[in-house]
């Protein structure tokens, strides 16, 4: 089903190959699990498996990947897409619609499913990964695990015989996880699905493992059978780490193993005396939360969170997907909220700036448009540095967008050639309108912004030059077309300004009005647009 053969991918000024001369088969219906330090390359070699190496990430890649039959660098991504399924680390990234529902038929739809498999296909994938309830769901509104399960359903819905994932349990709860893995587990069993998986939680996937692949530093890779490569490798679950230690043969792959092989080890545990607990610590806390609420359009994430963390403290926050922990590490950071304006290109009083970015609370505000005066944004840009401003439940209101009662903020200014706007983040109640931290996220989002324009102006250099290939060829087609009868009403003038025609005058007069009327329609033809052209029947 996936075949490398000496394959080597090298980006742009990195200093050594990140895969090297990698030679792997993955045969039809094989849970494949891929391992290795981070940076190692792993998301590498599975973005070599549906095309998006090189022809999205650039680089070079030398050798061969064929799945299915299909060179990868004959068929792009798009062109595989009936073939291999891609969820990358942040799911988000890569949604095309705005609900879950809808995500989970786009695939479909582009594929030209009938519409009662789509139904019953997207009912099905709702009920195995709980997604019941967030059918209606905003996927912007949707925890992380959330929305990673969004991701997955919808590579299963389009039914593609290869999946290929990137850390697909990263952002799930152990029951969540549990339930994503036994659905791909179902799939390669039942269905013969190949599934190629990257993961760190090892504990969570290795037991379901039929082949690991392992991707060194060097880039080189090597597979071999689960116990095999727990053996060696440097990466490993806590349960193959425990085995390590107390030299267990075989080594145990999950927790079960492990219980038939503990009971040497529980008796020696057992006359052993526990260490006292640590005093708890005393000074005072470093974060105080009293009585916090958070939400986000209609859900609420946080009620009446009370906090108290102490120097020294290691503090473990636990909890079920959307319960709410995210939000809370946000509103400790300081970054549950941000967005990112520019001004617009007609800059017109009443439509100046346009939000182009948003996130946390104020997702509402993607591509609501302010005026040039009265604007926090235009003060900010024409003082050129931070303003610390606060907005009320009434500006909202007449934006017609849900938000805080209150919001302190501060705009930060951003200029990248020609395009200038600002970026917006929380202040929470803060004198000071730029610190340290405000100073790193600023960056982080101008970096975004700066992306976003030139993205754009690219975007527009591409359909400039694709606008011009297209005329050059439409040029070309109609020389060609038009060669026969030009030269054949050339050739009959000049016999005829030469005395050397045998036809008459209206003989003449008859070819010379057949071959016009030849050209004619070859030249309308050429030039009418596709919705003018005549039918063939």
């Amino acid at each position: 089903m996936i075949r490398f053969e000496a394959v080597t991918v090298t980006y742009a000024d990195a200093d050594q190959p990140a895969l090297r001369d990698v030679d792997l088969a993955i045969p039809e219906g094989e849970l494949v699990v891929v391992i290795g330090r981070t940076g190692a390359g792993k998301s590498t070699l599975l973005k070599a498996i549906n095309g998006l190496v090189p022809h999205f990430t650039g680089g070079t890649l030398a050798g061969r990947v064929t799945v299915d039959g299909r060179d990868t660098r004959l068929f792009p991504p798009r062109e595989l897409a009936d073939v291999v399924g891609y969820v990358g680390q942040d799911p988000l990234a890569g949604f095309v619609t705005d609900s879950v529902e809808e995500e989970l038929a786009y695939a479909m739809e582009s594929l030209g499913i009938a519409p009662d498999v789509m139904r019953r296909r997207v009912e099905d994938i709702l009920d195995s990964l709980g997604l019941v309830q967030l059918r209606h769901r905003s996927l912007p509104s949707l925890s992380s695990g959330e929305q990673q399960r969004v991701a997955i359903g919808s590579v299963l819905t389009a039914g593609a015989r290869v999946l290929v994932l990137d850390e697909p349990t990263s952002a799930l709860d152990p029951p969540a996880a549990e339930d994503v893995l036994a659905s791909l587990t179902r799939l390669v069993h039942d269905l013969g699905v190949t599934v190629v998986a990257a993961e760190h939680r090892l504990e969570r996937v290795v037991q379901y493992a039929d082949r690991i692949v392992q991707v060194g530093a060097d880039g080189r890779v090597h597979d071999s059978t689960p116990a095999k490569a727990m053996e060696q490798s440097t990466v490993a679950p806590p349960v193959v780490e425990l085995g390590r230690l107390v030299k267990w043969q075989p080594l145990p792959l999950s927790v079960r193993d492990a219980r038939r092989a503990a009971d040497g080890l529980r008796a020696r545990l057992a006359s052993m005396t526990p260490p006292a607990d640590a005093p708890a610590p005393t000074r005072e806390p470093v974060v105080s939360v009293q009585n916090l609420h958070d939400h986000y359009d209609e859900v609420i994430a946080l009620r009446g969170v009370d906090l108290a963390v102490r120097p020294g403290e290691i503090v473990a926050l636990m909890g079920r997907n959307g319960a709410g922990k995210s939000s809370l590490i946000k509103v400790l950071c300081g970054a549950d909220s941000a967005g990112i304006s520019l001004e617009t290109e007609e800059k017109s009083d009443a439509h100046y700036y346009r939000w182009v970015a948003t996130a946390g609370q104020y997702n509402g505000f993607f591509n609501a448009v302010l005026p040039r005066y009265p604007s926090a944004c235009g003060i900010c840009l024409e003082r050129g540095k931070p303003q610390l401003f606060r907005v009320r439940q009434r500006f909202f209101d007449i934006m017609g967008i849900k938000a805080p009662l209150v919001t302190d903020g501060i705009l930060l200014p951003w200029q990248v050639e020609e395009t200038r706007g600002t970026i917006f983040i929380m202040a929470h109640g803060r004198s000071a309108a730029f610190d340290k931290n405000d100073g790193q996220m600023m960056r982080v989002l101008a970096d975004f912004a700066a992306m976003a324009v030139r993205h754009r102006q690219q975007q527009d250099a591409l359909l400039q030059q694709a606008k011009a290939a297209a005329a050059a060829a439409m040029a070309g087609k109609l020389a060609h077309h038009i060669n026969n009868p030009l030269q054949s009403l050339i050739n009959i003038a000049y016999l005829a300004a030469e005395g050397q025609s045998n036809h008459s005058a209206k003989t003449l007069g008859q070819e010379l009005s057949a071959d016009l009327r030849r050209l004619s329609d070859v030249v309308t033809e050429s030039l009418a647009f596709p919705a003018d052209r005549p039918r063939q029947n």
